[in-house]
């Protein structure tokens, strides 16, 4: 799967909240239901659901059904697609920064030379 923009927007607009930060941390240890999900914070549980449901909707994390219980979980596959963006964006600096360093070595290698004539 390859996220879309508009995926992908949503997914880094989701991660900009502390809380929804927290709550993503939280499930990378393993599921967990809203109330669990709900018990480090002083926000109401409705506050919760509306920052699962902006998770939700950003593909990061995704809620089951276990009988009675409604087990939120973290998306794998959406979190390892963010981390090939992000990996590829900096591969792609590194290389514009390896290339800007080589073209400095060569102007300060023809400075030196022009000075020593």
């Amino acid at each position: 799967m390859t996220l879309t923009e508009e995926r992908l927007d949503a997914a880094f607009s989701a991660l900009a909240d502390p809380t929804r930060r927290a709550i993503v941390t939280r499930l990378s240890a393993g599921d967990a239901t809203v109330k669990e999900l709900a018990e480090p914070f002083t926000i109401s549980l409705q506050a919760v659901s509306k920052h699962i449901r902006v998770l939700e909707r950003s593909g990061l994390i995704s809620q089951g059904v276990d009988a009675q219980r409604r087990p939120c979980r973290l998306e794998i596959d959406t979190a390892d697609e963010l981390i090939n963006w992000i990996t590829e964006q900096k591969q792609r600096w590194e290389g514009r920064l390896d290339a800007l360093e080589a073209h400095l070595e060569q102007v300060r290698a023809v400075q030196v030379q022009e000075s020593s004539e």
